[in-house]
């Protein structure tokens, strides 16, 4: 078997296609803010494949770190290993405030149409049902120059409109009116950008010059009219391009060998 060929189905599981799918979205000689879990197996492969000289930034204050092996969260030691600062959160926030970040991976418990996406509360601030909260999700989110978020495809999760708005996405409410506009209309001269990609167990998804979610690629094993039965709201799955590229075994040989050999995130 070639190295850059694709795997067949059956010789993958759903958690590889997601970290490969997130790598690609890396671009080389980016500064890539990471959180724990996938985010860090798709920048350690992306670094290995496709984009070496990018820089990694985790938000327990490492820098450009190169570790030997899958650290188990941002503020696990390995992640200093060869790094250009080691320092903490403060200081990797500061970089985020001047602008240095071009991408930032997140996740979120809720998401809407225009990328917005909830991390607080579901079914409202009050007397909903409280989640873990925001962390650093709206400042990394609204900083980056550009945001993927990684969620699981459920129809509760992918809704018309957010109970509650941790990270802005595209279009946001305009407060005192509460009508949706864009976000440079809110944001003003602190306006960076916004999510530009999400990856699903089910398919990629980008956003048009409206700042609506659309389907781009779905996983192999589904149809883009069952990822369309698992969204709250009218996926526009006119725009599908194809199935998304599974991983290489090459990807493959370096997510269980190289990057995390130990099964700490990968099963």
């Amino acid at each position: 078997m070639a190295g850059n060929e694709y795997a067949k189905p059956g010789e993958f599981k759903p958690i590889d296609l997601l970290a490969v799918a997130a790598a690609r979205e890396v671009n080389d000689g980016e500064v890539v803010f990471a959180g724990t879990g996938l985010p860090m197996l798709a920048i350690m492969l992306a670094q290995l494949t496709t984009s070496p000289n990018a820089v990694c930034i985790y938000e327990a204050g490492s820098v450009d770190g190169r570790p030997i092996s899958l650290p188990t969260s941002v503020g696990d030691a390995r992640c200093i290993y060869q790094a250009s600062i080691a320092s903490g959160l403060y200081d990797v926030f500061g970089q985020l405030q001047r602008g240095v970040v071009d991408l930032a991976f997140l996740g979120g418990a809720e998401i809407d149409q225009y990328g917005n996406v909830n991390t607080t509360a579901m079914g409202g601030y009050f007397g909903g049902k409280r989640l873990t909260g925001s962390g650093g999700n709206p400042d990394i989110n609204a900083l980056a120059k550009r945001t993927v978020f990684i969620f699981v495809q459920e129809k509760r999760r992918w809704v018309e409109r957010c109970s509650y708005i941790t990270s802005p996405g595209w279009r946001i409410p305009h407060w005192p009116s509460g009508e949706f506009v864009h976000k440079k209309e809110v944001y003003g001269k602190a306006f960076r950008g916004g999510p530009s990609a999400v990856i699903s167990n089910m398919g990629v998804f980008r956003f048009d010059d409206d700042g609506v979610i659309y389907l781009d690629t779905v996983h192999p094993g589904f149809t883009p009219e069952q990822v369309k039965e698992n969204c709250m709201f009218d996926l526009n799955i006119s725009r599908v391009s194809g199935e998304t590229k599974p991983p290489t075994y090459r990807d493959l040989e370096l997510l269980y060998n190289v990057v995390d050999p130990e099964g700490i995130f990968l099963p």
